[in-house]
């Protein structure tokens, strides 16, 4: 079992910044893929940004490339999505994700995720 808990949303105005971070415990996280979803009121949850076990590829969904940026501290257990040039549209509910059987190929489906985290409230006024 795993357990993923995001922190640092909040409100920000346009052009802004935020830091995501997903503190995960449980079962090794080193071996697993993560992945940052977001969903709006009223819209479906939808893939943001993805990164695989050891940090060396990466996919984000094309709303958000060159704006935002994932990573991971295999140390901490932790993944972050750090988020520049923030825009109203950004405006969701930020979920961070794992799946025991994760590849490149599909890190971007949201069925292929098993473990979710409660999400952060990301803010942007115009």
């Amino acid at each position: 079992q795993v357990q993923l808990v995001e922190s640092g949303g909040g409100l920000v105005q346009a052009g802004g910044s935020l830091r995501l971070s997903c503190a995960a415990s449980g079962r090794t996280f080193s071996n697993y893929a993560m992945g940052w979803f977001r969903q709006a009121p009223g819209k479906e949850r939808e893939f943001v940004a993805a990164i695989n076990w050891s940090g060396s590829s990466t996919l984000y969904a094309d709303s958000v490339k060159g704006r935002f940026t994932i990573s991971r501290d295999s140390a901490k257990n932790t993944v972050y999505l750090q988020m520049n040039s923030l825009k109203p549209e950004d405006t969701a509910v930020y979920h961070c994700a794992t799946g025991r059987t994760l590849t490149i190929a599909t890190m971007k489906s949201l069925e292929r995720y098993d473990y979710w985290g409660q999400g952060t409230q990301v803010t942007v006024s115009s």
